[in-house]
């Protein structure tokens, strides 16, 4: 069976990129997380935070003398404060108090500083600009933090995996994957997640919302950063090339995905063949083989199909479109692929042999059915008898034994048949003069 494949990158390309997202999101969950794990005792005052935020490092004098004088402790987790209005702050971590509001949007936040930091998100302001490369950033400490792009610095590194890391923050989601830790869970289905942003993302496919829209299609998207992949789709940039074979691809995965061409690394296996893949997504597809499952049924002759994808292209049959034609000869084909193995006749290029006899083909696909000659595999199993098949179109012929399904008829005598083959010869026999 020839199967149709349709690029889902979209879907793929959220997971990989989610972690280089900038936006509003991002940025307002890396305030929340810094008010359940920031040090509040060592932000004791402006002048205190404006020395965080200047790179300014407070003198070990002043550090001890801090610790010295911490005589309020909370009774909710033990934590101490050297004023008592640091931890009426601190309280609201457990209380989940947020008395600071934004006119703008409606967000809450504990205490007035992060409302402060929240508000050059609506007023765009970022006075903190990189001299490598003109990005600009809101705080300095983002733009220091960026600058490790430049230098490769990755001071942070996992002791289970030695992975290295540009931001603690980063490692210490990386962690989680160790750990198995997912303390964001969805109210509505149940499923965790290792990050707040992802949780916030997983809860549109609930609401259905999508806030990103192209203004070139009207196509909606979840995130900001696949809005900003999918416009790559009108602007035609391809960014990613692959230095094997010159092939450009618009995203990073993409490019990862296509190396797997070359490399042969297919670390997707079937347990229950064997038969390996280089996508997850292929396994899947895979699958339904095994499994006989058939979910897409044709409103018009009730055939079903494993895949979408392949019910779409059957609908054709009934609309008779077939928009491809040979500009040598004028035949028309259905699919695209079908007419380039059309041309191929025209041209007598067969540029697939067998290792084993030497016989050519036209297409990969000819060869691949071909060596099972040689190798005798018979991955196509019938589900009423256990007989099995080189091919899927044998497949589907045999079991029409058992389902009594006669497809073909002469329209001379009326009479039915399971198999084209057994009308031609009806045909010629009885009714040729």
């Amino acid at each position: 069976m020839a199967f149709i494949k349709e690029e889902t990158a979209d879907f793929r390309i959220e997971e990989v990129f989610s972690l280089k997202q900038e936006d509003l999101d991002e940025q307002t969950e890396f305030i929340e997380d810094n008010e359940d794990k920031e040090e509040l005792s060592e932000v004791e005052d402006k002048n205190h935070v404006s020395k965080i935020e200047s790179g300014e490092k407070p003198k070990q004098k002043d550090l001890k003398k801090r610790r010295d004088n911490k005589s309020f402790t909370c009774t909710q987790c033990g934590k101490s404060f050297s004023r008592k209005c640091y931890l009426q702050r601190h309280m609201k971590v457990h209380t989940g108090e947020k008395t600071f509001t934004c006119d703008q949007c409606g967000k809450s936040f504990t205490c007035k500083y992060h409302l402060e930091l929240h508000m050059k998100v609506h007023t765009g302001e970022k006075p903190f600009t990189c001299d490598q490369c003109g990005k600009s950033f809101s705080r300095k400490c983002h733009l220091k933090g960026h600058m490790r792009v430049h230098t490769g610095e990755k001071s942070f590194t996992c002791d289970q995996c030695g992975k290295s890391f540009s931001h603690k923050c980063r490692l210490d989601f990386h962690t989680r994957v160790h750990t198995g830790e997912k303390p964001f869970t969805c109210d509505q289905c149940g499923k965790s997640f290792s990050r707040k942003y992802h949780l916030k993302g997983h809860m549109r496919v609930h609401t259905g919302e999508k806030p990103f829209t192209c203004d070139q299609c009207g196509k909606s998207f979840t995130y900001k950063h696949i809005l900003e992949l999918h416009m790559r789709v009108h602007t035609g940039e391809k960014p990613f090339t692959c230095d094997q074979c010159g092939k450009s691809f618009t995203s990073k995965c993409g490019l990862e995905l296509h190396m797997r061409v070359h490399t042969g690394e297919k670390p997707f296996a079937c347990d229950q063949c064997g038969k390996s893949y280089s996508q997850s997504v292929n396994l899947k597809e895979h699958m339904n083989i095994h499994t006989g499952e058939k979910l897409y049924s044709c409103d018009q002759c009730g055939k079903t199909f494993l895949w979408a994808t392949n019910l779409r292209t059957h609908l054709k049959v009934h609309t008779k479109e077939k928009p491809h034609s040979c500009y040598l000869c004028g035949k028309s084909f259905l699919l695209i692929q079908n007419l380039k193995k059309h041309q191929k006749r025209h041209t007598g290029v067969k540029e697939y042999m067998c290792f084993e006899c030497e016989k050519t083909f036209t297409t990969a696909n000819c060869l691949k059915q071909h060596e099972r000659i040689h190798t005798g595999e018979k991955p196509y199993k019938c589900s009423h008898c256990d007989k099995r098949f080189s091919h899927s179109t044998s497949l589907k012929t045999h079991e029409r034994i058992h389902t009594g399904e006669q497809l073909y008829y002469c329209t001379a005598c009326g009479q039915h048949f399971n198999q084209s083959s057994n009308l031609h010869k009806h045909t010629k026999i009885h009714h040729s003069k």
